[in-house]
């Protein structure tokens, strides 16, 4: 990816959506004002920079700016949790050895260990996953591949390569919006601000590269929500899914990062107690239990070089 471009598009788009009034500034130029949101020179000012610099820096070159100056370019322009995070991941990139993008062009695809399989495994009354930042799905249990069972029946399924999620919610469109009904557009949003999220830690990673070419190519839905340069942290939440054999359910998830397997996350779903969502998760389990599945290659993989 243009590490440069995604950088100054970020930037402006943050701009953007700060009005004077919303800054605490006074609105000089009223109505003929020509930019939807602060001007360059107004952010410099709050950011406490120079309005020179500060062009540099929505022109998208962060060499060697200071974690003070990012701190303060963040209050200016209002940025949250994800959106801080995303500018610091950008500019850890962008002051990033010839060697760490190289290495990082190079990085394998990432596998589950047998131990990580067998927690997963361990939870047999509620869905669990492990997921990578492209949102592959990597493993899961019998239950949460029955959870997401549409989605390893799509035709958009790439065979002998783990489950994208991404894919499913663009390229499986129909089958998409009958899985998350009313929430589609709100799932396929988290789903773009979570890529892009991760295009700010790795945007040197090909396989992520690959990923957005191809839904950019292929989803106008996609090219809209990838222009918004939204991002997004997955921590918890609550997702409402249209199964096709257990109907809807309300489940809250809770997402955890890896910390042994950088850049894992494992996703785990429950429902309330004695609610219709937990009656009908129960009879999910059962339908998984008695409805054999083919092991994910990922995890057949990463077992079969562990008994060399």
């Amino acid at each position: 990816m243009d590490l440069k471009a995604e950088t100054a598009e970020f930037l402006a788009s943050r701009r953007a959506r700060i009005t004077p009034d919303k800054a605490g500034l006074p609105a000089y130029g009223g109505s003929k004002r020509r930019v939807p949101g602060l001007r360059r020179e107004e952010v410099a000012m709050l950011a406490g920079v120079s309005v020179d610099y500060y062009t540099r820096l929505e022109r998208g070159n962060l060499n060697g700016v200071s974690e003070s100056v990012l701190e303060a370019l963040a209050e200016a322009l209002q940025l949250d949790e994800a959106e801080r995070t995303h500018l610091f991941d950008l500019a850890r990139a962008a002051n990033a050895s010839g060697v760490a993008r190289s290495r990082a062009r190079r990085t394998p695809p990432a596998s589950v260990r047998p131990a990580v399989q067998r927690i997963l495994d361990s939870m047999e009354s509620a869905p669990a996953l492990v997921r990578n930042g492209r949102l592959d799905v990597l493993a899961t249990n019998l239950t949460a591949r029955a959870l997401y069972s549409p989605m390893y029946d799509s035709p958009e399924r790439i065979a002998n390569k783990p489950v994208n999620s991404a894919r499913f919610h663009f390229l499986d469109l129909d089958a998409a919006q009958q899985y998350w009904g009313d929430r589609w557009e709100k799932i396929a949003h988290d789903a773009v601000a979570i890529l892009r999220a991760e295009a700010g830690k790795n945007p040197y990673d090909s396989a992520l590269i690959a990923l957005v070419g191809e839904l950019s190519t292929r989803s106008e839905d996609f090219r809209r929500m990838w222009a918004s340069h939204d991002v997004r942290l997955h921590r918890s939440g609550t997702k409402v899914f249209h199964h096709p054999v257990v109907g809807r359910l309300e489940l809250a998830y809770e997402a955890l990062d890896l910390p042994a397997d950088t850049g894992l996350q494992l996703n785990v779903y429950t429902a309330v107690p004695g609610s219709p969502s937990d009656d009908g998760l129960k009879l999910l389990t059962s339908w998984a239990a008695t409805t054999p599945a083919a092991p994910e290659p990922s995890a057949a993989v990463t077992r079969s070089r562990k008994d060399l």
